[in-house]
């Protein structure tokens, strides 16, 4: 396998606090990964180190052979990687479709068309709302709209930050079937994820991350049975 991202003992401090502490960890292509952990672990503070902010202290961002940690977020996103943000962040005075063509400014608009009638398919329920402003959506459709929007700009890796926060169980269960959607199309996928059942029954492989290191790492599955993650994620049963 190719891999596509690696992270090489790396620290992130916010102030005199450390945040992360000398974190590896490593996404093939083709893979979805999921990085599980309680709130507050580093997390978001890792997927967000990506774009730079924050910086990393030491360490590295190695993505397709490039070390990208001091690069600015308008590169990161330009070279192929998208992010739906945690809390979603839509723009919501905006109308559903041009908050989908938000997502083209990485690349431009020569494909916007093409992919937005792609995002239709992929979202029926996006297609209803096409004229409607984004705020007056429901939290599982402005999930959507935000993870169809970072599918807008063709991202060879696409960062999901807790897709599943907020949203009532049968809605959570129809975001995962999308992002098994996704992933079915070879998007390689990194998921962080507070909601472990799911995260790992989706991921190929997973970490787990307490107060800043990362302290275990399997498959998806082998992470699932594991005493530990049960005891600590998944209610020990």
């Amino acid at each position: 396998m190719t891999t596509l991202m690696q992270f090489k003992d790396v620290d992130v401090h916010y102030g005199p606090i450390q945040a992360l502490k000398k974190v590896s960890l490593t996404i093939d292509e083709g893979e979805i990964v999921t990085l599980i952990g309680a709130n507050g672990a580093g997390k978001s503070t890792l997927l967000m180190s990506i774009f730079g902010q924050p910086r990393i202290s030491s360490g590295e961002i190695i993505y397709r052979g490039e070390d990208i940690s001091q690069k600015s977020a308008h590169y990161v996103a330009s070279n192929g990687l998208a992010q739906s943000p945690e809390g979603r962040r839509i723009f919501p005075s905006m109308s559903v479709e041009e908050n989908l063509l938000m997502g083209t400014i990485p690349i431009g608009m020569e494909h916007a068309e093409k992919d937005m009638q792609r995002m239709f398919e992929m979202f029926p329920r996006l297609l209803e709302r096409r004229n409607q402003r984004a705020s007056t959506m429901s939290g599982g459709e402005q999930q959507m709209l935000a993870i169809a929007r970072a599918l807008m700009s063709r991202p060879k890796l696409l960062l999901l930050d807790e897709p599943s926060l907020g949203l009532a169980p049968i809605i959570v269960k129809q975001i995962f079937q999308i992002l098994k959607d996704v992933a079915s199309t070879g998007m390689t996928i990194f998921l962080v994820e507070q909601n472990a059942n799911h995260a790992l029954k989706l991921a190929n492989r997973g970490y787990v991350m307490v107060n800043g290191e990362i302290k275990l790492t399997g498959t998806g599955a082998e992470l699932l049975v594991n005493p530990e993650v049960r005891e600590a994620y998944l209610g020990g049963h």
